[in-house]
């Protein structure tokens, strides 16, 4: 009797439940990442770090005859973008470090939400970290210009686009933090593979692309510049080296051996590579164990 009249009462109590509204997921995701110190950190040495060393950069290139202030500008991303790399690692391993997923994913059964709603908010915690440490670097800059008489243009030639390109530099450079913490589920390994293809690959790679250091010679090619060499392309069409050309002047050439990809062309590559370490986190996540 029992069975029988739990039957159809037993069917919609199987039914798979949907979890939470999207937005509550959000709201969820938010409410843990501003409650945590670790982000609050790493947003604030990202912003200092940003500004001093922006300072330190124009301060040693005042003394050139042809100082031009904003050709520091985007001198102290080259450590500070280390901030936004591990704060995004930090939320996308944080939970499966602490054992948290496992309750996690019990209120969210669907499981893809939760990683959707964590790179909303990463994104939008790291815009105001990446605005603010782009106005550290302007205000870096001010007093050199200030002892030398210049006045700092933001809005003329390429600037506009150097300060864009800063802010989305600091944005994509979280999500793929993110997506390598959500993809690995620990942070030391998300960690050091992030500094790898961010820091490391892309230097070597360049390093041993430079016609220069490998001896070729540029006269020999019969073309106006250097030559471009599979090395150097592979060094900005790794994550770091499209990551930095975010950070350039569309006028400023590619480097030698290289392509030219521009800040553009930069940025859309690195966009697709954290597109696809971010697709590959959802297919491990829909498809294995969260532990």
């Amino acid at each position: 009797m029992s069975a029988a009249t739990a039957t159809p009462h037993g069917a919609r109590a199987t039914t798979a439940r949907p979890g939470p509204a999207f937005g509550r997921v959000v709201a969820a995701e938010g409410t843990k990442l501003l409650s945590l110190r670790s982000p609050w950190w790493a947003a604030a040495v990202t912003v200092v770090v940003a500004g001093v060393i922006t300072y330190l950069s124009a301060e040693a290139s005042s003394v050139d005859p042809g100082f031009e202030p904003l050709d520091s500008l985007s001198t102290g991303l080259a450590l500070a973008h280390l901030g936004p790399l591990v704060l995004g690692v930090l939320v996308g391993a944080g939970e499966f470090r602490t054992g948290a997923s496992r309750t996690t994913f019990t209120l969210v059964p669907r499981r893809w939400p939760v990683l959707a709603a964590q790179v909303l908010v990463t994104a939008a915690f790291a815009l105001g970290t990446a605005v603010l440490a782009t106005a550290a670097s302007v205000l870096g800059i001010l007093p050199s210009a200030a002892s030398r008489g210049i006045t700092v243009d933001l809005t003329s030639d390429d600037t506009p686009g150097l300060v864009l390109g800063m802010v989305l530099f600091l944005v994509a450079l979280a999500l793929f933090g993110l997506a390598l913490g959500a993809l690995l589920r620990r942070t030391v390994p998300a960690l050091v593979t992030g500094l790898l293809v961010v820091v490391i690959l892309p230097v070597v790679l360049t390093t041993a692309g430079d016609p220069l250091v490998s001896g070729a010679d540029p006269a020999s090619t019969g073309l106006a510049g250097p030559p471009t060499t599979v090395l150097g392309t592979l060094a900005v069409l790794s994550p770091g080296g499209a990551a930095q050309l975010m950070t350039t002047s569309a006028s400023a050439g590619p480097m030698s051996g290289t392509p030219d990809l521009g800040p553009v062309g930069g940025g859309l590559v690195f966009a697709a590579w954290v597109l696809v370490v971010l697709v590959a986190a959802a297919v491990r996540l829909r498809a294995r164990d969260v532990r």
